[in-house]
């Protein structure tokens, strides 16, 4: 489907959009499910788009009515997607699909049985440098086999506490994701959290979670 975004006025697929609607309280909230009942706004995907829509007044421009906008909705927006990540995570792990702990991880990655990466934000970067070695050599084994399909993308959107409170877990630092309907649904989220909070990492080009896809080979080697 395609919506317009109350911002840009540019059509985009709402994969590339999040919702907002009116509370009952007549406070605009996100809807980053877009289940809600009611007229919506939608707004690209970015913090960066959020927090230009509070400041140009797009959402009541949208609904033609003066509305209650939090200053902080791009932050509690992106709240709302680390919850939603946190759950299908959660749901993940339960479904077996989870897997933590450096060794494991790197077991399941050379095994081909990974479909994402996950990484602390925190994470000390000599072990998230030996991780993304490996998976810098499982894709391009890929490419060199021929083999078709996406690379198995990187995500470093949550912090260790985050991962290890939502998951009952401690020290959550390198984590993996393997076949299976909850684990894609922990990627597909995965991947709107870290389109959404992708702008404010454009100044550091060396970062290659920003979209959750990797960057070719020869951007990556300038960390």
């Amino acid at each position: 489907m395609v919506r317009t975004c109350a911002l840009t006025r540019a059509e985009m697929p709402v994969e590339a959009l999040v919702r907002f609607v009116l509370s009952p309280d007549g406070e605009i909230v996100p809807d980053v499910e877009a289940r809600a009942e009611g007229r919506g706004v939608w707004i690209t995907l970015s913090h960066a788009a959020v927090a230009e829509a509070v400041r140009k007044k797009a959402f009541s421009r949208s609904l033609k009515a003066q509305v209650s906008v939090a200053d902080d909705l791009a932050d509690l927006t992106r709240l709302r997607l680390e919850q939603r990540l946190l759950s299908a995570l959660g749901m993940a792990r339960k479904a077996g699909q989870f897997v933590t702990g450096a060794t494991k991880v790197k077991g399941v990655l050379q095994s081909g049985e990974a479909v994402a990466l996950l990484t602390a934000s925190d994470a000390a970067e000599d072990g998230r440098n030996k991780m993304l070695g490996t998976l810098r050599a499982l894709n391009h084994a890929k490419r060199e086999a021929g083999l078709t399909g996406p690379d198995v993308p990187h995500f470093e959107s949550l912090s260790s506490a985050q991962m290890g409170l939502a998951l009952g877990l401690e020290n959550v630092i390198h984590a993996a994701l393997t076949r299976g309907a909850a684990a894609q649904s922990a990627v597909d989220k995965a991947n709107r959290l870290a389109r959404y909070i992708a702008p404010a990492l454009e100044e550091h080009t060396d970062r290659i979670t920003a979209s959750g896809v990797l960057l070719p080979a020869e951007q990556d080697e300038r960390r």
